[in-house]
């Protein structure tokens, strides 16, 4: 089972509050629509939650996934570097902010949080909700001032002002909706607005683990120094399709279960009280610094990550593996090494293996 993902009492009144009063009818036709949107995954011309139903509808239907999601990545983000203690987060292309709600519900010193977003209903939405936390918040529209549309052809991506500095900056299922010179204007806004850390979150398919793969690459040239998934800075195995049970058609991604309420259940047509969020995602710190007045957070990582759940057999568990040498290994533990095997029956899918 994925490991599983409990929202803050705070968040889901906060949630609760908005959807109050709504008409579930066209809270269920805009979720539709949002999610035969989002699955066409390609870049957007205007903002793709442009209504008040659309806002009801994503606050239904994707907004506790991504918190789901985004925390997950977090929580791997702080077991490698246990010392990350943000105070400011950069959160661009927020929604309704999800990611914001996720680090604050992660880093208990977090103190300010600025929303960048292209949809101003999202935004308006966000910080009603968001009054229920103890941060100060401050939202924009990005680099189009007032204006809340924007072109796909156009390389202005969301961001925020050149040098501003924070200390943890987030992109939480963005990618898909920009072209490649937008995505690759994001990692350069995040990069230059991070001072302790990026985290870059995607749909766990395909098609988000490429984009990843992509944002992994320009992180490491820039001298960023990966700390999740990753336990290492080698080429992906998975991409090379090499190692021991390897697959070409295999991608890396992890997994978080989250509880499906009533009303989310109607606007998705299902009837299984919880959801598996699937995603992808990449975490880095900046290159060394050279002032010794600056230290370098300590990174505790990994000897390797689970890269599927693990198969529990009588006597044994077998993993998948990603290990520090950039290899794809499937390893069997067993009953006869005690203290592997009580870490590996604790073990879930996504997270750190240290035997």
């Amino acid at each position: 089972m994925p490991a599983a993902s409990t929202m803050p009492a705070p968040l889901r009144t906060a949630i609760d509050a908005e959807l109050a009063g709504l008409t579930s009818g066209r809270t269920e036709v805009s979720a539709r629509r949002l999610s035969a949107r989002y699955l066409a995954d390609r870049p957007a011309d205007a903002p793709i939650v442009a209504t008040d139903d659309d806002v009801a509808a994503y606050l239904t239907t994707r907004m506790p996934a991504t918190f789901a999601a985004v925390s997950f990545a977090l929580d791997q983000v702080r077991d490698v570097v246990p010392d990350l203690a943000p105070r400011t987060l950069l959160d661009l292309g927020s929604g309704t902010g999800a990611a914001t709600w996720a680090a604050w519900d992660t880093f208990e010193d977090l103190e300010r949080a600025d929303l960048v977003d292209y949809s101003t209903p999202m935004l308006t939405a966000a910080r009603r909700m968001l009054a229920a936390s103890d941060l100060a918040v401050t939202t924009s529209l990005g680099d189009a001032g007032a204006a809340s549309r924007r072109t796909a052809a156009s390389p202005d991506a969301p961001g925020t002002e050149a040098g501003s500095t924070h200390d943890l900056a987030v992109a939480a299922f963005v990618l898909s909706e920009l072209t490649t010179a937008q995505r690759t204007a994001v990692v350069e806004r995040l990069t230059t607005a991070a001072a302790q850390c990026v985290l870059v979150v995607e749909p766990g398919t395909p098609a988000g683990y490429g984009r990843i793969l992509t944002v992994r690459a320009e992180l490491i040239a820039a001298g960023w120094r990966i700390v999740a998934p990753c336990p290492h800075e080698h080429v992906c195995p998975l991409a090379q399709g090499t190692g021991a049970g390897s697959d070409t058609t295999d991608w890396c991604h992890a997994a978080v279960r989250l509880e499906r309420t009533a009303a989310h259940r109607r606007a998705k047509g299902g009837e299984r009280s919880f959801e598996d969020e699937k995603l992808a995602y990449v975490a880095a710190v900046p290159p060394p610094r050279s002032s010794a007045d600056d230290a370098d957070p300590a990174l505790d990582l990994p000897a390797a990550r689970v890269l599927r759940h693990p198969q529990t057999r009588p006597g044994h568990i077998r993993l998948e593996l990603c290990t520090s040498d950039g290899a794809h290994e499937s390893t069997t533990v067993t009953k006869r090494d005690k203290d592997a095997f009580r870490a590996a029956r604790k073990i879930e899918w996504g997270q750190a293996w240290r035997p």
